[in-house]
């Protein structure tokens, strides 16, 4: 006779049934907004959670916590999604720009230089801290969160 437990896992009768993980959910205490009222109020610089209060310490720094609501804004780690998207959308509007400006009149290397250069400087500038807060916004909603706040 074969001495293996049941592959299927079912208690014999008799046996104690096989302890399973507590699988709930506990709530967060911070509000949850639906995912594009989050995104669209960190797009805006505020609080994605409540849109009370600001999102950033200084430019690219993010609070450690709301003060309005509480939520855990210093634990969603952004890393290199920001400047990946802010370098897709400004390349999406400074290339096509750029071969239709060209077509059109064919200016010299410099006069292209002196307009593309400064236009793509400024437009990456002006768009990374939007997607940033957007992207925290995402992070937020998703409880895509940093489990240790001491962990770098």
């Amino acid at each position: 006779m074969d001495d293996r437990k049941d592959l299927n896992m079912n208690p014999a009768p008799g046996e104690q049934t096989p302890w399973q993980p507590d699988r709930s959910v506990a709530s967060n205490p911070w509000p949850h907004p639906p995912m594009a009222t989050a995104i669209g109020r960190g797009l805006l610089g505020r609080c994605p959670a409540c849109g009370k209060t600001h999102i950033f310490n200084s430019f690219l720094k993010v609070t450690a916590e709301c003060r309005n609501c509480g939520a855990p804004l210093g634990l969603a780690q952004a890393d290199d999604a920001p400047p990946y998207f802010t370098i897709l959308i400004t390349g999406h509007i400074v290339v096509p720009l750029m071969f239709m400006v060209d077509r059109w009149s064919e200016p010299p290397l410099w006069i292209m230089s002196a307009i593309f250069l400064p236009l793509t400087f400024f437009l990456a500038l002006a768009l990374l801290q939007p997607i940033k807060g957007g992207t925290v916004g995402l992070m937020l909603t998703l409880n895509m969160l940093k489990s240790d706040p001491n962990e770098t």
